[in-house]
C-alpha cells in the first residue's frame, strides 16, 4: 500500500514513512557518524524546546536557516558537526510530519535511500503480510519517494533487486530539481552534494525505528 500522509492509516500495523529529500538520508547519516538517538518535534517551537530542556540535544530544521537550530536539513553540512553520541531534535514539513501522522503504527520504520535494504530486511523478518509506504513530499506525489518505497517493497519480494532503476528516478524528480535549483540559487541549507548523498542506495547496514518514549516519537538504528 502506496499512500500520503493525509490518507495515511491512523495506527497501520507496519508503517514505513519515506523521505528521501531530505530528512531520512539526514537521520540515516546522523546515525551513520554516531548519533545516539533523534527524536521528532511537530513544529519548530517544540523542537527549540525540546534544545533548550537539553543544552547537549542539536536541532535541526528544513528550509532557510532559523535562529536557535544547529543544522540544516542537508546531508552533506551534516559531515562538519561531531554528533557521536548526540541526541538531535528533528522537524521537517514532510519527514518528521509524516512519522507523527502514523505514530501509532505496530512497527514504524523511516526510509531513505540509504538504508532501503536494512529496511526491507527488517519487513521481510517482521512477516508481516502488509506494511502502508508512506510517501511524504508534494502530497503523496514525490516521484523520489515514490521510487525509494517501490524499491524497498520490491526488496522484501526479491533481495537481490538492483537499485539502479530507482535512484535514476528521483535524480529526474522534482525535488531534486528544486535542491538543484536552490543551489544555483545560493540558498541556504542546501549543498551541492545533497542529491548525490539522497541517491546513494544501501550504504547502511541499519534500518531506523521510531517508537514513543517519554512521550514523544524518537527514531533509533535497528540492525
Amino acid at each position: 500500500m502506496f499512500t500520503g500522509v493525509s490518507d495515511a492509516p491512523a495506527a497501520p500495523q507496519v508503517a514505513v514513512v519515506v523521505d528521501v529529500m531530505r530528512a531520512f538520508t539526514v537521520a540515516a547519516g546522523a546515525f551513520r557518524r554516531g548519533a545516539e538517538r533523534i527524536v521528532f518535534a511537530a513544529t519548530q517551537e517544540e523542537a527549540l524546546e525540546l534544545k533548550a530542556r537539553n543544552p547537549g540535544r542539536l536541532a535541526v530544521q528544513d528550509g532557510p536557516p532559523v535562529p536557535g537550530f544547529d543544522l540544516a536539513d542537508s546531508p552533506a553540512r551534516l559531515r562538519e558537526p561531531d554528533v557521536r553520541g548526540r541526541t538531535i531534535v528533528q522537524r521537517t514539513t514532510a519527514g518528521t510530519t509524516g512519522a507523527l501522522a502514523v505514530a501509532d503504527a505496530g512497527l514504524l520504520l523511516c526510509a531513505s535511500f540509504p538504508v532501503a535494504r536494512a529496511t526491507a530486511e527488517v519487513l521481510r523478518r517482521s512477516e508481516a503480510r502488509t506494511a502502508a509506504f508512506v510517501i511524504t513530499g508534494d502530497d503523496g506525489r514525490a516521484a523520489a519517494d515514490l521510487a525509494c518505497a517501490e524499491y524497498s517493497a520490491a526488496l522484501v519480494r526479491a533481495p537481490a533487486t538492483d537499485p539502479g532503476p530507482c535512484p535514476a528516478r528521483a535524480r529526474r524528480s522534482g525535488a531534486a530539481a528544486r535542491l538543484a535549483e536552490g543551489v544555483r540559487r545560493g540558498w541556504g541549507g542546501v549543498h551541492p552534494e545533497d542529491v548525490e548523498l539522497c541517491l546513494a542506495a544501501d550504504v547502511d547496514p541499519f534500518a531506523m525505528a521510531a517508537v514513543r518514549l517519554d512521550g514523544r516519537l524518537v527514531l533509533r538504528p535497528v540492525s
